[in-house]
């Protein structure tokens, strides 16, 4: 008998009119929802892309063992423009999971788009996006729904379903699934937020340069550049005292500088986006390791700093041109970095893994052009992994605005 184990989390509803920065972060609650039992699929294909390397004979083949839970429609409480889905789990050799989401709009429900096929290791299937799906209702940008512009959803349904290789005796196992959803303005600049309660302080994150590991393992995109946000992820885990044990690295070369970056880029890499890069991939890969991650939007540096007080370091995906950003010493169409606390004038202080050439780990950033190239139309218009151990206590939610967290 094949199980469905999906571990208890508490929902974190809330609705509130929406806000020029309307984010909803929404935890599902398992004890709600419909599960259905296992069944056998013998005719399952997965989406195996071209030059994906040695297990591209082996995948999809054969009959998968599948269960499936679907959670109840959830109203969002203002016209939301996109969706992300993040999750932690546990998927033992010969299991994997995969997340999707469907959303009501003006027209009814639309179909259910698939948002990731994950899990931890690559021995069973290649974690992958699915590609090509886009109708009238939106379409899916590799780890992100984006409604069509005359139909945003106002309520949403996700399911999970979870696979095993007949015989295994392994099952997966959800600990936590949330949906992200937003309608955040396209601005082209964003005032700079007052803040104040973690000017001064800063979190001790271990540092670590994407740049140490450039031509590294072509496979996975080669370290450098392509490498910034399973770096960041890393210097996290270390931050908490989590990550892969030194037997769990032992395929990596021993001149290595930080094998646990080579790691966690392989663990996190999608072989159809062709990228480490996929945001909840990374925060799926941090929850491998015991801690709570999952992705969402913050609407303002006063609100991250909630965080900071909290000792919970955030990772921020931004753009920029070299001119954009003073100090970067760099330009780039999409970057992460740890951000770790700030100075007692407000500037931002980051471990930024795009290190090297005269460029140290950690940097400090000028408030306005820290927070204008976060949050603007632009960019990631706020995206930010929030990774902390179980039971470590998150800010207080600000009123009277959907919950981002």
């Amino acid at each position: 008998m094949f199980a469905l184990v999906l571990l208890l989390s508490t929902s974190l509803v809330t609705t509130a009119p929406a806000s020029p920065d309307a984010v909803l972060y929404t935890r599902e609650d398992f004890s709600r929802g419909v599960g259905e039992g296992v069944r056998a699929d013998p005719h399952l294909r997965l989406d195996i892309p071209a030059g994906s390397g040695e297990h591209a004979d082996a995948l999809g083949r054969g009959t998968w063992e599948w269960a499936r839970w679907t959670g109840p429609e959830r109203a969002v409480g203002f016209p939301a423009t996109e969706l992300i889905v993040s999750w932690t789990a546990d998927t033992p050799p010969g299991t994997w999971l995969e997340a999707e989401v469907r959303g009501r709009n003006a027209t009814g429900l639309t179909r259910w788009f698939s948002m990731g096929r994950w899990a931890y290791g690559d021995a069973d299937i290649l974690r992958a996006s699915v590609p090509g799906q886009r109708d009238r209702d939106g379409r899916v940008k590799t780890d992100t729904f984006v409604a069509a512009g005359d139909r945003p959803v106002t309520a949403y349904q996700v399911r999970l379903t979870l696979h095993r290789s007949p015989g295994t005796g392994a099952t997966p196992a959800v600990r936590s699934l949330g949906v992200m959803a937003s309608a955040v303005p396209r601005r082209r600049e964003v005032a700079v937020s007052a803040g104040g309660q973690a000017w001064g302080r800063e979190l001790k994150v271990p540092r670590r340069s994407q740049n140490a590991h450039r031509g590294h393992y072509p496979q996975w995109n080669g370290g450098g550049e392509a490498w910034c946000s399973p770096t960041s992820v890393a210097m996290v885990l270390a931050y908490w005292g989590r990550g892969p044990a030194r037997w769990e690295t032992a395929w990596v070369d021993p001149s290595d500088p930080a094998p646990e970056v080579d790691h966690a880029a392989r663990h996190v890499y999608d072989y159809v986006y062709a990228g480490a890069g996929n945001w909840p991939f990374n925060t799926a890969y941090a929850g491998h390791y015991g801690l709570e991650a999952f992705v969402t939007r913050l609407r303002s540096l006063a609100e991250l700093e909630g965080f900071i007080a909290a000792g919970v370091p955030v990772v921020t995906s931004q753009s920029f041109t070299r001119a954009e950003l003073p100090g970067a010493g760099y330009g780039t169409d999409g970057h992460l970095m740890v951000v770790v606390g700030f100075t007692r004038a407000g500037d931002v202080i980051a471990n930024d893994p795009n290190a090297g050439a005269g460029r140290p780990v950690r940097r400090v950033y000028p408030r306005a052009a820290f927070e204008n190239v976060w949050l603007r139309g632009s960019g990631s218009r706020g995206v930010a992994y929030i990774m902390h151990p179980p039971g470590h206590a998150l800010p207080p939610k600000p009123p009277g605005v959907p919950a981002a967290w």
